[in-house]
């Protein structure tokens, strides 16, 4: 069971975050520390460039900050990460227990959920690199956290109407907490856009595209001289990335900015600027720089690299890398709010609160 679903839609807040290196002014430059594939070992397009073409799944354990639990360091043992993947296997197998058919109804406006755990594929593994087990998809700052933010982003995000504004994730501690300004739900178009099923939450799309820790977790690569194309299963996002060619006008933004890409020798490296301020990636603005870097480092494997800048937002560039493993799976659809009855029903549910006075 894969646990991807073809008709589910919803704003989920899941952490998120990482990065690559291209410029002199990002971060997290130097050595891969996942190895390359030898140059002879590495399949090829008919132009001469790595083939990176395929379907990855890149569901995994691995959260983009580093935990406490981890006490700061990257690499973790084999059974520390059997501890952890044991946990969660248990986790699975008790929440696929049949529920008690006598259990009493939930009390009248009860949190009761959005999903069963049938619908959940968050991974049975966290991530290696190099046959290491890490404890973070963030390897720069050393802390695996996200560097503080600046006075500009925290006075910005705190004037946010409400707290998941567009495409804005809840970080690790605080993944829970909204401001419930009724405002919000005035208008379909004031929701994020991971909830309008416009763009994947989570920065699945990207970029940086990242693991969602929910479900449809593919993502697909198709590959010509020109144009590289990366199909994210998670909400069907298709993101095409123009190869040799100058960024666009700043005048031109886009929700996935504009990406830029060319070959430095085996490693495909990706430029993105022009982004708007509809995105918020982890509440950046416009400004938002991301540069990615995709090697293989086997036939069956890539790496995957990323570097978020935006001065407006954080007091210095991060970094982080996770691999993408391949897999036979098939893409399946991401039918998402068909007819919009969810969205509605989401309105007419904060309507009903303030005829209640609870939106006070």
């Amino acid at each position: 069971m894969t646990g991807r679903s073809n008709s589910i839609g919803a704003a989920v807040l899941i952490a998120i975050g990482v990065a690559c290196g291209l410029s002199s002014s990002l971060s997290g430059q130097g050595r891969p520390s996942a190895a390359p594939a030898r140059s002879d070992a590495i399949p090829r397009t008919p132009d001469g460039h790595p083939d990176l073409q395929g379907t990855y799944d890149v569901a995994t354990l691995t959260p983009i900050e580093r935990p406490r639990s981890a006490n700061g360091k990257l690499s973790m043992t084999e059974k520390e990460a059997a501890s952890i993947e044991g946990a969660e296997g248990k986790r699975v197998a008790e929440r696929a227990e049949p529920s008690p058919v006598d259990r009493a109804a939930p009390a009248i406006g009860a949190q009761v959920g959005g999903y069963n755990n049938f619908w959940i594929d968050r991974g049975s593994q966290g991530i290696r690199a190099d046959n290491t087990p890490r404890s973070s998809l963030i390897i720069d700052p050393a802390d695996g956290k996200m560097p503080a933010l600046t006075q500009e982003a925290k006075d910005r995000m705190g004037a946010l109407r409400f707290r998941n504004g567009p495409n804005a994730d809840a970080n690790e501690e605080n993944q829970n907490t909204f401001t419930l300004d009724p405002n919000a739900y005035n208008d379909p178009e004031q929701r994020p856009l991971g909830e309008r099923c416009l763009l994947g939450f989570g920065s699945t799309s990207g970029p940086p595209t990242l693991p969602n820790y929910f479900y449809n977790n593919l993502k697909q690569i198709v590959q010509t001289p020109t144009s590289i194309l990366i199909l994210v299963e998670m909400v069907h996002d298709a993101r095409i990335i123009r190869m040799n060619q100058p960024h666009l006008p700043a005048t031109v933004r886009k929700w996935m900015g504009d990406s830029v890409g060319h070959w430095e020798g085996d490693t495909l490296v990706v430029d993105t600027t022009n982004f708007t301020d509809k995105t918020r990636f982890r509440g950046s603005t416009e400004n938002l720089h991301v540069v990615e870097r995709f090697w293989r480092t086997d036939d069956k494997t890539l790496m995957y690299r990323f570097t978020v800048e935006d001065p407006h937002t954080w007091t210095r560039a991060w970094t982080g890398e996770y691999p993408w493993p391949a897999t036979d799976q098939p893409v399946y659809e991401y039918a998402c709010h068909e007819g919009n009855y969810a969205l509605a029903d989401i309105l007419r549910g904060a309507r009903a609160a303030e005829q209640r006075g609870e939106s006070k």
